[in-house]
Order: C-alpha cells, then structure tokens, then sequence
C-alpha cells in the first residue's frame, strides 16, 4: 500500500495535544522537500511545570489500578499502532526523510516494545522474597514502587522506537511521562501517543512538551525524579550533570563511531549486503549504524568491490511506498555536517570508492551513500560521529588488529562481526568494547532484541533500555523485613555472650552448604 505525506492541516490538529501555551512558533521544514510543513507551538518552562504536575497527578491513580488494568490498556495500545501503521509510516516518513521500510523498522520496534513492557511488568516487578540474615528468624522481602515522574527527551532520527522503548516500560511500571519531543518529529509522537490515549491511558500521565533544549529539555530534568536522553554526548554529560543536583539518576543512550569487522571467511557478496544497510539505513542517521568498516586482507579486494557495487546500486528516492532503498538527511544542518566531513576527507587524500554526491534532482537534502578509502586520523570522518551516510573502509591484517582499531575509541555504543563462522564471529565479538555487538548483521539483531538490555560503554551513554533492566530503572526497591519470634535476636550483652557460639556455626554451616 503506497502512503502519502502528512498534510498541514493533518499537523497543526495534531500539535494542539502539546502542552504549549506560548505565542511562540517554529517553521518545521519537510526534508523531501526542504519547504515549510507546518507551525509548531513552542512550549515554556511553565508548560513543562503544568505537564510534569498533571502527570504526577494522574500516577497515583494509574500505580493504583494495578498491573492486570495497565497489562490491558498497552496490549490495546500496541493493537492501535498496527492499526494504525500506514498513518504513522506516513508522518516518520515525512518528518524524517526515510524510506517505508525504514520507517516500518520504527513501527515494529514499537509495538514489540510496548507488548514487551505490557507482558513482562507483573513477572520483572512483583515482590520478591529474600533470605534474611538469619534464615527462619527474620523474613525478607523487596517491593518494587514507581519512582513517580519521567523524563524523557527524544530525537529527531527514530522519533517513534526511541520514544516507546523509555515510554512503553516508564508506563507499565506505573510511573507517569512527561516528555519533551524534537521539532523535527512532534507529529510522529503525538501521532503514536493519541494510540495509548485512545487505548485508556489517561491523557494527563503521558504529556508532550517541544522547544529549544536549553529551556525547555532542562526543565523536563529538573522536574522528573528519573531522565531518559537519547542524543548526543554533549548533550548527555549536560542531562547527567543536571539531574545529579537533585541526586537523581538518568539513563544515556549517546554517540557512536561504530565498527565494523569483516572476516576473512565470509561470502563477500553477501557481506556487503549486509554492510550497506548496516551503514546507509536511515541515511546512516541512527546512533547505532556503522561508520568504519575493518576487513581483513584475505577478502578485503572482494569485499570492497563488492561493497561499492552495492553501495552505488542503492535506490534514493522520496517514494512513499516500498520501492527505495535510501531517503534523505533530515535537515539542511545533517546536509551540511556530511558534506563537510566528504570534502575534509577527499582535500586531504581519502578516496572515493562509491557515492559522495548530492542529489538536488531528488531533493534538498539528498546526498549518495559514500563509501572512503585511505582515511586517515588527520580526517574529521576519522574520529568525529558524522551520524549520516559515510563510512570509512580499513583493510587489516588480522582480526586481532581489528579488534584493537575497533576499540580505539572514546565510543562504545554498538559494533557488527561479519563471518562464515558463527564460532569465530562469536570469538571476536567477545573482544570489541561496545554495549551491543551483532552478528552478521548491522544493528537489528541487537535493537530488536526487546528481552536484551541495549546501552553504550565509555563516552556512549549510561544505563539500559530494554528488557528486565529497562523496567528496573523506573522503580525504586524497598527492602521490608521482619523478625519472626523464632529466635529472640540479642539485646544485651548477656544475650549476645549466649548467641556468638551459634551464629559463628551458623556462617560456617551456610558456608559449607553453600547458601548465599
């Protein structure tokens, strides 16, 4: 089924469920076309106030209605947003740039997300029992309670996965949102949004707020007990810094410079496949795509011609249906941002193997997939995130040396092994610093993995999402124990003189049975 973009009027009906009393608008600019979209109302600080206080309002009662009541309404959510789908393929569409397959990536990640919360909230925080200091005389429990209010900051890029993924769980673990969407994709989010509202979420727990970052991103932190960001790492050390003046925690999702390894054994034609869409989906503008590939010397000329091949055949288009396989940059700034780091590297010596050319017949903001050679370190490409469709090709002469370039790096968000071998992939993979590694495939086998914690190391990010640690991370543990009668713990000191000779054989017993 072909789609369609989202009109201006479609846009403007959608902006008034943001929470945005100010005179204050935005221009947002379509990137297929580069024109004007619509107006988007530019919320205040006193907007976030309002929102972060309706939402906590409406926590209390959503806490109380229980798992069974939230299980129900997200599994209706996630019935809506395949429903739905075609309308939301067409706003990621039309607000990102991406292609409909693209797009539909966002979608699927979504629904699994919120059935995956929806599903696994009562089993990952029901009470739990414990073994007290001294079994049979003290009872130990942990509850598991909602922080209360989260805040959640999105981007531009997968305005809808990267909401639902901190939303979808933040809600099934009773908690409220209140979160602050990026111009460029409010109407995707409140799009997703109207689903879980028109499924019965109250309208109040789950409130949207847009603005510039300094203002209106910072108020989000200071009135959440908890902050989720995903974005840059400027922008992230900001978030952390902020939400530590309140001692609260914050989960990071950040930048990446991601690698990829190709060994010597893998089907070069195939590999390449795989390398191009994990480089060039989205336009390679996903914190999670590669930009440098390492392949060894034994495949590397088969390899890389292969890639290039690959790489230059690729369909761009501002189609909305399944018949491209590239879309656009999102805004003129990501035009800029690659073009310059394509211009850095071929003034001072990369090669062009495939790509590297705008497109303005298609497009404002349209730029070919551009596959370099020779990069070296004295190239922003190098070692600066370019966060667009660029990637750099290194031959090696082994894994090991792989391995090792791979991981000289600030970054440490994701990473692919390419091999013949799953035993071998496995092997190097358990090598390379990064919060996810895939095999033999770019970056979907890991993001799909709902049931698998996704973060970054070193300057990547902070935190997980996703998973039972996904669910964790909005709730704090209280510990509640009590004295049986069993056993009179000691008081005094005549009592604690007739109870060492036990408790000593006590720990040495448990220790000689093994209990923890």
């Amino acid at each position: 089924m072909s789609g369609s973009p989202v009109d201006r009027a479609t846009a403007q009906q959608l902006a008034r469920d943001l929470t945005a009393t100010s005179n204050k608008t935005v221009a947002v600019i379509a990137p297929f076309t580069g024109k004007p979209f619509y107006d988007l109302p530019q919320s205040s600080v006193a907007d976030v106030e309002v929102a972060a206080e309706s939402a906590r309002a409406a926590q209390r009662d959503w806490w109380a209605a229980g798992f069974a009541h939230r299980r129900k309404v997200l599994l209706r959510a996630h019935d809506l947003l395949l429903e739905r789908r075609e309308a939301l393929l067409d706003a990621v569409q039309t607000e990102t740039g991406k292609t409909r397959g693209q797009a539909f990536e966002e979608v699927f990640q979504s629904v699994s997300a919120t059935r995956y919360a929806a599903l696994s909230a009562r089993r990952v925080l029901a009470p739990q029992r414990r073994r007290g200091g001294i079994p049979i005389v003290v009872r130990t429990r942990v509850r598991f309670e909602p922080k209360g209010l989260i805040g959640v900051i999105t981007p531009w890029n997968y305005p809808l996965s990267l909401a639902i993924m901190d939303i979808a769980p933040a809600l099934a673990s009773g908690n409220g949102v209140v979160q602050k969407a990026d111009d460029q994709a409010v109407v995707s989010i409140l799009m997703a949004r109207a689903a879980f509202v028109d499924a019965g979420v109250p309208a109040a727990l789950w409130g949207v707020v847009a603005g510039p970052g300094a203002d209106i991103g910072n108020a989000v932190v200071d009135a959440a007990d908890y902050a989720c960001f995903t974005g840059s790492t400027a922008t992230g050390k900001v978030v952390a810094a902020r939400a530590a003046q309140k001692l609260h925690a914050v989960s990071l999702e950040l930048g990446g410079k991601n690698p990829m390894i190709v060994l010597d054994d893998v089907d070069p034609v195939k590999a390449a496949a795989d390398a191009a869409y994990g480089c060039f989906a989205a336009s390679g503008q996903l914190c999670v795509s590669m930009e440098r590939v390492y392949v060894e010397k034994g495949v590397a000329e088969a390899f890389t011609a292969a890639f290039a091949a690959r790489t230059s055949a690729l369909r761009l288009g501002s189609d909305f249906d399944y018949t491209t396989d590239v879309g656009s940059l999102a805004t003129k700034a990501q035009f800029e941002r690659v073009s310059a780091h394509i211009e850095d590297a071929v003034a001072k010596g990369a090669t062009v193997l495939a790509g590297g050319r705008p497109r303005p017949d298609l497009g404002p903001y349209f730029l070919e997939p551009t596959l370099l050679a020779n990069v070296t370190s004295s190239m922003k490409c190098d070692r600066e995130e370019t966060f667009g469709a660029l990637v750099a090709v290194h031959v090696v002469d082994s894994a090991d040396e792989a391995v090792a370039l791979a991981n000289d790096s600030e970054y440490g968000l994701n990473a692919s092994v390419l091999s013949g071998s799953t035993r071998r992939a496995l092997a190097v993979a358990a090598g390379i610093e990064a919060g996810s590694v895939n095999i033999n495939e770019g970056y979907r086998a890991t993001f799909g993995s709902v049931d698998a914690p996704m973060g970054g190391l070193k300057m990547s990010g902070l935190g997980r999402r996703n998973g039972p640690e996904g669910l964790l991370r909005f709730v704090e543990s209280r510990t509640i124990a009590n004295a049986t009668g069993v056993l009179q713990l000691p008081r005094t000191g005549a009592e604690w003189k007739r109870l060492i000779g036990p408790m000593l054989l006590l720990l040495r017993t448990l220790k000689a049975v093994r209990r923890r």
